[in-house]
C-alpha cells in the first residue's frame, strides 16, 4: 500500500549527510514538512538544499543514537535514519520509536514503519514505484522510464481537466453527470489535437461548447 502523508507542518529529521540521505530528503522537500539533517559532514547535494533554504543542517557527530533521540525536544514526527553505521541506525530508529515517531532506516526495511518509493515527477503527475525493498535500483530504473512515458500533452490534459471541473462543480450537481462530460472531454479528438499543439485555451473553449450542448 503507498500512501501519500500530509505532512504539512510536521518536522522529519534525517540523520547522515551522504548520498543516501541526500536521496531520501528529496521526497519530503514538497511535502511541507520542516526537514533537519543531522550530520558531521554534508555531501555537496545536500549542502546545497541547505544554501537554498529547503532543509536545515546540523553539523554534529551522532555517536549514541539512544542519548540523540532523548535529547530531541520535541520529538520529531518522522527520524530516517541514513548513515553508514547499521548499529547506529538500528539504535536510532529503535529510540525513536520508544518515543512514538514513525521511523525509516535506510539499511533495514524489517525495521522501518514506511518504505520511501521511487517517485517519479513531470509537472504535477507523481507516480510512486516500490519493489518492496528488494531492488532499490531497480525502483530507480522503473522510474525513470515512467517519467519519459509522461507527455507535455498529459499535462495540458490534467490543467485543462482541473479548469473544467471547477466549473462543472458549479453547474452541474451529481457528480455521475459531472464524471461522464470530464471523460468526453478526455476523449474528444478535437481536444485532443488542440492539446497535442499546445493551445491549452482553444481546448477549453472546445470543452465549453461540449458542456453547452449538453445542458441544451
Amino acid at each position: 500500500m503507498l500512501v501519500d502523508l500530509r505532512l504539512a507542518g510536521k518536522t522529519v529529521i534525517v540523520v547522515g549527510g551522504g548520498a543516501e540521505a541526500y536521496r531520501k530528503t528529496q521526497s519530503f522537500l514538497d511535502s511541507g514538512a520542516t526537514i533537519w539533517v543531522i550530520s558531521k559532514e554534508f555531501s555537496n547535494g545536500i549542502q546545497k538544499l541547505g544554501e537554498e533554504k529547503k532543509v536545515i543542517l546540523m553539523k554534529t557527530d551522532v555517536k549514541d543514537g539512544i542519548s540523540f533521540v532523548d535529547c530531541l525536544n520535541p520529538k520529531p514526527d518522522i527520524l530516517l535514519a541514513a548513515t553508514n553505521d547499521s548499529k547506529l541506525n538500528l539504535r536510532l530508529v529503535q529510540a525513536a520509536k520508544g518515543w512514538g515517531c514513525m521511523v525509516y532506516a535506510v539499511d533495514n526495511p524489517a525495521v522501518s514503519d514506511f518504505i520511501l518509493p521511487a517517485v517519479a515527477k513531470v509537472g504535477d503527475v507523481k507516480v510512486a514505484v516500490s519493489t518492496g525493498g528488494k531492488s532499490p535500483a531497480m525502483a530507480h530504473v522503473l522510474r525513470e522510464r515512467i517519467e519519459k512515458l509522461i507527455t507535455p500533452q498529459d499535462l495540458l490534459e490534467i490543467e485543462l481537466q482541473a479548469n473544467v471541473r471547477g466549473i462543472l462543480k458549479e453547474q452541474i450537481s451529481e457528480s455521475k453527470v459531472r464524471s461522464k462530460l470530464l471523460y468526453e472531454i478526455l476523449n474528444n479528438d478535437n481536444i485532443k489535437e488542440a492539446l497535442s499543439k499546445g493551445k491549452l485555451q482553444e481546448a477549453q473553449k472546445l470543452a465549453m461548447k461540449l458542456i453547452e450542448k449538453r445542458e441544451k
